[in-house]
C-alpha cells in the first residue's frame, strides 16, 4: 500500500552527460542547466550503475545550485 510520493521541491530530472573521477557525474537538467552530482548513499549502496545517457533525478543543494546528489535512476 505504498503510495507514490511527489518528489521534493528542490529536485530536477536530467540526463547524465559525463562520468567524472571520484564518483562524480555531470548532469544536464531539463532547463539546459548543468550540475555536478554524486550518488546518494541508498543508490550507491545498492551498486546502481549510472551510465552516460541515463535519466536521473537530482536533489539540488540549497547553498550551491551547481551541485547535487543523484537520488533516483529513472
Amino acid at each position: 500500500m505504498d503510495e507514490p510520493q511527489a518528489p521534493p521541491a528542490n529536485t530536477a530530472d536530467g540526463v547524465v552527460l559525463e562520468l567524472l573521477p571520484s564518483q562524480l557525474v555531470r548532469v544536464e537538467l531539463e532547463g539546459r542547466h548543468q550540475v555536478t552530482a554524486h550518488l546518494a548513499s541508498p543508490v550507491g549502496r545498492n551498486y546502481v550503475r549510472v551510465l552516460v545517457g541515463d535519466r536521473v533525478r537530482v536533489a539540488l543543494m540549497s547553498n550551491d545550485p551547481g551541485r547535487g546528489r543523484i537520488v533516483e535512476k529513472l
